[in-house]
């Protein structure tokens, strides 16, 4: 998209996901920073009628700011492919490829890049005794936000009781203990590194809710640990052919040095949100908020 003359801006908010209340607060955030940065910028709740919705409003770019399924997974891509309206963030296959965790996880280990070990079981058997050696976690393969997580201890008797609203295959992963870092790509940069801390598991509550966790922005490194985890999450960002902004997160192990930095998953649209991480990660290189979400406009495209 040309600077030169701003174009209209259709923001995608909510939609049918497990992630829905947050999109809507994403997607108001960005939707007030664009309009500061001179956008004429209409909201849309995603809902079934959102392809008649969008031909009404015929706006010049979708900024796509719905989380998790439906919005994070293709599907909502491949209609904006259909209609030919040019979106931000990732495409249909990148998309579609990043939020199932196990093939990530693929995608990742034939790019040789270092991941914890894992495996998809059925939700029965996973109930029933342990599918791996304690600790390990639970969580659904295609959500993200931390929906769904379970933490089964070192300590723990049994296997985990799973919500009735736990898909039936579910990801086992090994737990990696240590600190929990993240690391944004923008375009064909990675902009920088934080460090996450909470009182305890890094939830959907410590990830949203105020005061819910303490970013440290940068993140205090080795810097051996900083360059890796910069280019680890630009590895990761080509090997699943991202585009746009995406954020690369990971566990690391301080005890082991390097050997101990295990990537997790990445994020093709990352949280917008006033606690969310990648925008600070957009301040660390002098760009405010509005300008970050200015910048997801400009590179909008079909064909992603």
């Amino acid at each position: 998209m040309s600077s030169r003359t701003l174009p209209k801006v259709a923001v995608l908010k909510g939609g049918p996901s497990a992630e829905r209340e947050v999109s809507l607060v994403s997607g108001r955030e960005c939707a007030a920073a664009l309009r500061g940065e001179g956008y004429e910028v209409i909201e849309l709740d995603a809902g079934p009628d959102v392809a008649e919705r969008l031909k009404e409003i015929a706006p010049d770019v979708v900024f796509n700011a719905l989380h998790g399924r439906w919005g994070e997974d293709g599907c909502i891509q491949g209609m904006l492919e259909w209609l030919r309206l040019p979106y931000t963030h990732s495409g249909v296959l990148a998309s579609s490829l990043a939020i199932d965790k196990e093939k990530t996880k693929a995608a990742y280990r034939t790019a040789g890049l270092p991941v914890a070990e894992s495996s998809l079981a059925r939700k029965s058997d996973v109930m029933a005794a342990h599918v791996m050696a304690p600790p390990y976690v639970v969580k659904p393969y295609n959500e993200g936000s931390s929906v769904g997580v379970y933490l089964v201890h070192e300590e723990a008797n049994g296997p985990p009781v799973l919500d009735e609203t736990m898909p039936e295959v579910v990801m086992v992963e090994q737990f990696v203990p240590g600190r929990e870092l993240t690391a944004t790509v923008m375009g064909g940069r990675a902009l920088g590194v934080t460090e996450i801390l909470t009182d305890g598991w890094y939830d959907y509550d410590a990830k949203y809710k105020a005061g819910g966790s303490r970013h440290i922005c940068p993140a205090e490194l080795p810097q051996d640990i900083t360059e890796a985890c910069l280019d680890y999450a630009l590895r990761a960002h080509a090997a699943l052919g991202c585009r746009g902004v995406s954020r690369t997160d990971f566990r690391w192990d301080d005890t082991q040095e390097l050997a101990g930095l295990r990537l997790l998953e990445t994020n093709t649209q990352p949280g917008m949100t006033p606690t969310s991480l990648s925008p600070e990660h957009g301040q660390l290189v002098g760009m405010s908020f509005g300008q970050f979400c200015a910048w997801m406009v400009e590179d909008a495209s079909c064909d992603r």
